[in-house]
This record gives C-alpha cells, structure tokens and sequence, in this order.
C-alpha cells in the first residue's frame, strides 16, 4: 500500500502540469499574504470599526471574505506546514515538540508544486520550519527550494538589519514589515519583465510578541481607547475547562497587561497590523504599476489568531474562537463575482490554501490532502466545501493537549488530561447562537442530541487520526489520547511505551 501511495505522489510530481479540465485562460500570478497572530478583530471588514486596515478592507470589497476561516492548529510551526501542505498536522508530521517537516510532505507542497510547473517562485519572512531528508532529521532552511529567497530561521527579526536575507532593505526599511512591501514589489518587477507567471509567499512576523511597532505608525492610533469584546475578562472564561487554564496562555492576560492596560497594548497590536496594511499597499501598488494587477490573485490570511484578553486568555494554540478563527480574504481580479463585496459562511481551513493555489495554477493536487480548493465558493458563496475541520492541539503541557471539531455553527472540545485531580472534560458551544463561545452546552440538559452528534464527528477525525497519523514524531500516542473510550490509564500506557521505545532506540 505505502509503495503504491509512493509511486503514485511521484507519477503526480513527475507531471505537474496534467489537469483534466484545467482552464483555458492564461494562468495567473498569486500572491500569499500570511500574518502571525492576526485575529479577525484586527480588521475592520470584520466588523471593528476602530481599527485602519485600508488596504485588506478594500480586497475584501473587491473580492470574497471568509467569516469561518480555521487555522486547524493555531500555532505557527504547524500552521505554516498544514497551509503549505494542506495536510492536518497528525498527517504531516510537523510541529514544535514534534519534529522538521519531512521531504516527501515538501516536495508535494505548492511552492515546489507551481514551481516545477513553471512558475517563478519567491518567499520572505516566517517561513516558520525546515526540511528533513527524513523522520528525526534536524532540517534546513529550503533556500534553495526557491527563485528568490528573503526568508529566515526560527522566528526571525523586526529589525530588518537583523534578517541576512533582507539585509539589503535595512537602510530605506529598517522595520521588517515594510521591507517585506518592498521585496514583494522587486520580485513582481523582476519577474512581470520576465513576462513568466509567478508566485509570491510573503510571510509577515507581525504582530507576534515582542510587540515591537514601526515608529512611522506612532500616530495612528495614539491616546485611542479600544471597545472590549463581549466575552472580554476571568468571569467570561469561568466556564472553560479546568484543563486550558494550565497553559501560559491563562496566565498572560495579566502577564502581558490585557487585565490592566488594555488600550495601550491594544494600540500597539493593531499598529503593527496596519504596518503590515500598508506594505500589502506597496505590493498592490507594484502589480498595478508593472501592468499584472488584472491577472494576479491576492489571497490574504493568517496562521492562527489572538485571544486578546478574551475569556481571560492571552496568545494562542487553545481551540477558542479568538485563538483557531482568522481573517481570509481572496481576490481574483478576473472573476465574473470581483467587485461585490462578497463574504462566505462556509467552513474553511488552513489546509484548503495549497489546494487553492494549486487550482488557481492549474496545477493537479498531490494525493493525501486533507484540504479543498476554495474557488467552487468564489462561484457560489452560500456553498460548503467541508461538514467539518479538526483543531488540534498536541503542543505545551499535556494538561492542556486538545482536540476539538468546528462545523459552520457548531463546536466541540475534548480535553483528555485525567491526572493529578482533573477529570476529562467536554465543551459543546452552538456558535449561530453564541458566537462568543459564553455558554458550554455539553453539561446542560436537553442538548444530548446535540452533543451525540458532535461526539459522531469528533470520533471520526480521531479514527482518522490512528488510521493516517504519520508514524513518527510521536503522533500515533494521540490517537489513543484523543480516544473517549479509553481509559486514562490504558493512555498513560500508551505514552509511556512510546517514551521507553525512542530511549531504547537512543541505547543502540
């Protein structure tokens, strides 16, 4: 079977470009915008009215904004290797903690894909991994993977001097965020003279801590007070598990001054987004200026969210809301829909970002992904292209290990710790009614139905997970974490025989 899977990804490598039914129009040029730590309420096509966001406000009015857009694990490292892969994070094997992402996840992942399809392709910022000959490998950097590179290691600088790759935009960008602006108007300069189709990834370090704003952006939001969302605070949040209190994401609503100073760090955060704002300006400004502005696709979104003092949560990784829901804007200036102002209620996924690009492309997807092309939502935005999409969590403490599904209204969390005191808990939220995530269903009478549902489809992904998990990194373990019919004991097994083979290994 795994020979068959083999020769088959590699027929599909080998020949790119074979797509049955692929468009007869000229290709376009994409371009991928990728922030760190962005959630919705940055954005005020997302309905915040007091922030500026110009720019991605006028690609939602052109194009299409996605309202149930899930980052399927809200950390970078795995984000970045689900949207680059569109595979979930127990099928790619990649994470902090966990391990590199490994080649063959790499060679069928859309940068390599489009660019052996004949696209020229680009990268700068967070790339956010390397890339392992094999399971266990330490990784590179995949440098040479691309036409131009202005990426970096681990989470890179906001000091541009400080980026080897970009070291050349210092002097006129000395902020990280417009530097990126100007490296993406040079590569669509560069290559609309090359007259050949290209792809641009530009990933933002912004707004991920150390909060550290463009002084040119002092002004833009200086003495503003900031309205609180609705589920803002510790008595908002009283009602989660035990279990996701035990990670650093309970502790830094006081930590990082969302308890005490809300609208200062309030500001700072969405000064950093409005610099990433006006770079996507400098790039929209490049494709118009070169003449390629007509058929270049911009697709804009981030790698997972912020709880921003929300439930009494700061940071990310936790299932919430705030945390695994993110803006997606896509913009196809050639689609008979542009220009509507479009927004779609259909569940979306990090996953569905390579198979989208690919589409876009032409390019035929690799087998195994879990996601789908977005565009059948661009022609029909009441569609749906997922019932159901994972959040996992399988990074930081183990009390606060997770798995959860999300439908388009629905939510539910299992958290398996039962060490120590804790009991496995259970939240059920009805997100068409509660969006806010305010009321967990899954104790209250007269929702059994609903809750038997949700189990259903929770115990699919997690049969999903012991059939398909890579075999390595140590995912399978979480196949039986995630199992509600096993016992806590028969898990602690499971983890321990896990722990006794990798040392046993070491020995030889």
């Amino acid at each position: 079977m795994k020979d068959t899977l083999l020769l088959t990804l590699a027929l599909y490598l080998a020949f790119p470009l074979f797509v049955a039914g692929a468009p007869s129009r000229e290709v376009p040029n994409i371009v991928f915008l990728l922030t760190d730590d962005q959630c919705t309420y940055s954005v005020g096509c997302y309905g915040n009215e007091d922030v500026k966001t110009p720019h991605m406000d006028s690609l939602a009015r052109e194009g299409i904004a996605f309202d149930n857009h899930y980052d399927t694990t809200a950390i970078c490292m795995a984000s970045r290797a689900n949207i680059m892969t569109g595979k979930f994070e127990f099928r790619n094997g990649c994470n902090f903690e966990h391990g590199a992402l490994v080649e063959e996840h790499w060679q069928a992942s859309y940068p390599m894909m489009l660019r052996r399809a004949g696209y020229l392709t680009a990268i700068a910022g967070k790339i956010g991994f390397v890339v392992a000959d094999k399971p266990g490998g330490k990784g590179v950097l995949p440098e040479e993977d691309f036409d131009k590179w202005g990426a970096g290691p681990g989470q890179t600088h906001y000091e541009t001097r400080k980026n080897r790759s970009m070291a050349a935009y210092a002097g006129k960008y000395p902020h990280s965020s417009r530097s990126y602006g100007a490296f993406g108007a040079d590569f669509i300069a560069e290559s609309a003279k090359a007259g050949t189709p290209f792809c641009l990834s530009i990933s933002f370090k912004a707004p991920h801590k150390p909060a550290t704003p463009d002084p040119l952006d002092d002004d833009v939001y200086a003495g503003k007070k900031f309205r609180k969302p609705t589920n803002y605070g510790r008595k908002a949040g009283a009602h989660f598990s035990r279990q996701s209190r035990q990670g650093r994401q309970f502790e830094r609503f006081h930590g990082w001054n969302y308890s005490d100073n809300y609208d200062e760090v309030m500001a700072i955060y969405h000064q950093q987004v409005h610099a990433v704002d006006v770079a996507i300006g400098m790039i929209l400004q490049a494709l118009e200026q070169h003449g390629v502005a007509d058929n270049t696709v911009v697709i804009f979104t981030s790698d997972n969210g912020f709880l921003c003092g929300s439930h009494g949560y700061g940071s990310k990784v936790l299932p919430y809301e705030e945390s695994a829901r993110v803006p997606l804007i896509i913009h196809d200036p050639r689609h008979r829909n542009s220009g509507k102002n479009l927004r779609s209620a259909a569940l979306t996924g990090n996953v569905d970002m390579a198979p989208t690009i690919m589409d876009l492309a032409g390019v035929r997807q690799p087998p195994g992904m879990d996601g789908k092309s977005l565009m059948p939502l661009y022609d029909e935005p009441s569609g749906k292209i997922h019932d159901a999409l994972p959040l996992i969590n399988v990074w930081g403490p183990e009390k606060v290990h997770s798995l959860g599904v999300v439908t388009q209204d629905k939510k539910y969390i299992y958290w398996p710790y039962a060490g120590e005191g804790f009991e496995a808990t259970e939240e059920l939220y009805h997100l068409g009614k509660d969006p806010a995530e305010m009321e967990n269903l899954a104790p209250r009478k007269g929702y059994r139905n609903l809750l038997d549902e949700m189990r259903t489809i929770y115990d699919g992904f997690v049969h999903q997970w012991q059939e398909e998990a890579v075999p390595y990194h140590n995912y399978l373990p979480f196949g039986v974490l995630f199992d509600r019919g096993i016992s806590w004991k028969d898990k602690q097994a499971a983890f321990q025989a896990k722990g006794e083979k990798r040392r046993g290994r070491r020995k030889q």
